[in-house]
């Protein structure tokens, strides 16, 4: 029947929504499967419908849906999604998020704020998750927050491998452009054998999306250095440490980053600033006028398929990483 793979007594079905097919298609061409037929529509009023149309009873089902923009309407569709599936009698549904959306408001950083990371997970849970699998969280304690299994997926053999290929290695510097991504910016020394530096920061509370580059720590004079983030957002950040690091001496900058958000001014800033290259992958959905010639766009669709292949097998997600993690 289209849409299942089957192992034994166990029929693993493939789900998306509309936000990023193209994503889907490429996950289900790497499983050998087809996209379960869904039909989906809003209303007049922007309420969202959504049907499937094959029997759901008793599979192992693979929600994929990317938190992209309009954010809001997308994490409700795969919401109803989930719904659908355990009101239908799905045997296990596992949500693929591979951008988690709100991730960044993962604790109160002052009185009267929600921590909307776990009201995220609550929904999920409370909708009919089993399982949740994602890329790169902005921090991993999300993990915690979802109260069932979490498969914690890494961009960075990816992202490193295409590094590795296309720059001398003996002359990389890898940096952390915050005191925050210094564990991720580590597991990059390890795999390119290069040297770690860190841009010390201070955010102003008051100001969303803004950062003051205060310094360079670490030895960068002369040499070719990969930022390592895990989004670009606005690209202030990314953009601010660069400066720092060709004020400091740096003869190329590579930013990578797993997600490619790149709201408002994003393009511009890139485009305009001295980095070389931007790698990201396709996490979230790259409108054509959000390209641009220093962009590199990976595909993440292989690290899913595979995560999705040894959940359904009973296998091990860990396994993806030996030796990365």
């Amino acid at each position: 029947m289209t849409g299942i793979k089957t192992t034994g007594h166990k029929k693993l079905m493939l789900f998306t929504g509309r936000a990023h097919p193209a994503l889907a298609e490429a996950v289900a061409e790497q499983l050998g499967v087809e996209i379960v037929p869904t039909s989906a529509y809003d209303f007049a009023n922007g309420e969202i419908f959504v049907r499937f149309e094959e029997s759901v009873r008793g599979c192992d089902a693979f929600v994929l849906q990317s938190h992209t923009e309009p954010v809001n309407k997308w994490i409700m569709e795969q919401l109803l999604m989930i719904d659908a599936l355990k009101r239908a009698s799905a045997k296990r549904i596992t949500v693929i998020v591979p951008f988690y959306a709100y991730a960044r408001q993962d604790k109160k950083h002052r009185g009267r704020e929600p921590i909307s990371a776990r009201l995220m997970a609550d929904l999920f849970k409370t909708a009919g998750a089993d399982r949740l699998m994602s890329v790169d969280l902005h921090t991993s304690q999300i993990q915690g927050f979802f109260d069932g299994p979490v498969d914690h997926l890494f961009a960075l053999p990816l992202l490193a491998g295409h590094v590795e290929e296309k720059y001398d290695r003996s002359n990389i510097t890898v940096v952390s452009p915050d005191a925050g991504r210094v564990r991720v910016a580590e597991r990059w020394t390890d795999i390119l054998d290069a040297p770690l530096a860190i841009i010390h920061k201070r955010r102003d509370p008051d100001i969303p999306n803004e950062a003051k580059v205060l310094e360079v720590v670490g030895d960068v004079k002369g040499r070719v250095c990969v930022i390592v983030d895990d989004m670009i957002d606005t690209a202030g950040t990314i953009t601010k440490a660069a400066d720092a690091l060709f004020e400091n001496g740096a003869i190329e900058v590579i930013a990578t980053s797993t997600h490619g958000v790149l709201s408002g001014p994003a393009v511009e800033r890139l485009t305009n600033s001295r980095i070389s290259e931007v790698v990201i992958t396709d996490t979230l959905p790259i409108p054509p006028e959000h390209t641009f010639d220093k962009l590199t766009v990976l595909s993440i669709a292989p690290l899913l398929a595979r995560a999705i292949h040894e959940v359904f097998d009973e296998g091990s997600v860990t396994s993806l990483f030996d030796g990365h993690s």
